[in-house]
């Protein structure tokens, strides 16, 4: 199939591109981008006044298939997932069974293929069952296409076992992606300790449960030189520990997610809304000028969403047995824009790096860029586009997001994945 897309803001810090063009497209790759380019046969659409990027990635959410598919499923996910403008995304392995050997990686694969809207890559789980005792099958997995590992939902408690992983993990070239989280310190915290735990009286979560761990497993970045990547940082302290172990030339990356850059504790009011209650908590606003203070810096690598579906039973109960987490996919996107684009604290360019460029460095798969011979995953943004989040909006089975209600500005239009649109003019193409 043939494809022009004429008259695009093209931005790509990748090969220096800034400008308005044409973009040509067939079979599944970028022909040629340039002035005036003409197609004799094929879709011709005109996108004056849009952005084109390469293809957004958000390489941390939750799909929860198998096991889970009350909350979420592969097809519903990656509706969502194309609906905020992403081309691919990195799945978590906490569904039941875990995502801990060949055979599960290639179940996720095989569903992706048949009903995904969007490149699914698969993470495998460190350890057998997301336990923390027995290393996972990861060569198995690595060979079927595990890009990375995690035990995310929790940390792995036991140093000597979190060596033994990255020992392992570093013999495939694969990074593996740490949930920070000392449970014996956390024990059954419910939001950050300090105001929010004294004012709401719930169990408090100490910015420490999450430090220690990071310092831990940066150290043992060093003594093992696997690629480490810190997941959902966020306290000031732990950006610092991060920023450091990147000054002495470790090979640490990190990411944040909108709700600990644009929401704090102090959203948490009377109402106890159990949207609000995620993992790790939300912090202060000191460590929300932080994190944003490092996304600017460069410190940060990656903004993902963590998006964790819930259904509506689940997250409707007490504050303390709701279950942690909020989705996102539909609304980062949007976010980012409005909060840090559009206000110039970032570029549009430096958006690109961290919603799409680094994440797959990081994943180690395959770049995409706005250049000849490079596979045409690409997303549309109308960044003057005004809506309000809005429930009854989301493709994703799940509405437990702390943002509906915000008035926003910016949003994809169109994603294309290989060529193909998998959303066009704001619908999923069916």
């Amino acid at each position: 199939m043939a494809l022009l897309l004429k008259n695009a803001h093209v931005i790509d810090p990748q090969v220096g591109l800034n400008e308005t063009a044409d973009i040509l497209i067939r079979d599944g790759k970028i022909v040629e981008i340039g002035q005036g380019l003409s197609l004799e046969k094929g879709i011709e659409r005109d996108l004056a006044g849009k952005i084109v990027v390469p293809g957004l990635v958000d390489m941390h959410v939750h799909l929860r298939e198998p096991g889970f598919e009350q909350k979420e499923d592969i097809a519903s996910g990656t509706r969502a997932a194309a609906h905020g403008g992403f081309t691919a995304v990195c799945a978590m392995p906490n569904t039941n069974p875990v995502v801990d050997n060949a055979v599960a990686v290639e179940y996720v694969k095989s569903i992706a293929a048949q009903a995904g809207k969007c490149r699914v890559h698969v993470s495998g789980s460190c350890s057998q069952g997301l336990k923390g005792e027995t290393l996972s099958e990861m060569g198995d997995m690595a060979a079927h296409g595990a890009v990375a590992f995690t035990d995310d939902g929790r940390g792995i408690q036991a140093a000597g076992m979190m060596r033994r992983v990255m020992d392992y993990a570093s013999q495939f070239g694969r990074v593996v992606m740490s949930h920070c989280q000392d449970e014996d310190l956390v024990g059954d915290g419910q939001v950050n300790e300090g105001v929010a735990s004294t004012c709401l009286g719930l169990l408090g979560w100490p910015a420490e449960g999450e430090e220690l761990q990071i310092a831990r497993d940066i150290a043992l970045c060093r003594l093992t030189g696997c690629k480490l990547h810190i997941q959902h940082i966020s306290t000031a302290r732990g950006l610092d520990m991060v920023r450091a172990a990147k000054a002495e030339g470790l090979p640490v990356t990190c990411e944040v997610t909108p709700h600990h850059l644009f929401l704090t504790e102090d959203n948490i009011g009377d109402d106890y809304s159990t949207a609000l209650k995620v993992n790790p908590p939300l912090r202060t606003a000191a460590d929300a000028e932080a994190l944003i203070a490092g996304v600017i810096d460069g410190t940060v690598d990656a903004i993902v969403t963590d998006h964790a579906p819930h259904t509506a039973w689940e997250k409707d109960r007490e504050f303390e047995l709701a279950p942690f987490g909020m989705i996102g996919l539909e609304t980062s996107l949007g976010l980012v824009i409005t909060n840090l684009v559009a206000t110039g604290k970032i570029s549009w360019e430096r958006m690109t790096e961290l919603m799409g460029a680094n994440q797959r460095a990081i994943l180690g798969v395959e770049r995409v860029a706005l250049e000849a011979g490079s596979t045409a995953d690409l997303t549309v943004i109308d960044p003057d586009a005004a809506w309000t989040v809005d429930a009854a909006d989301f493709c994703s089975k799940a509405k437990n997001s702390g943002f509906i209600g915000a008035q926003l500005t910016g949003r994809a239009t169109d994603v294309y994945v290989g060529g193909y649109a998998t959303m066009e003019d704001g619908r999923i193409v069916e």
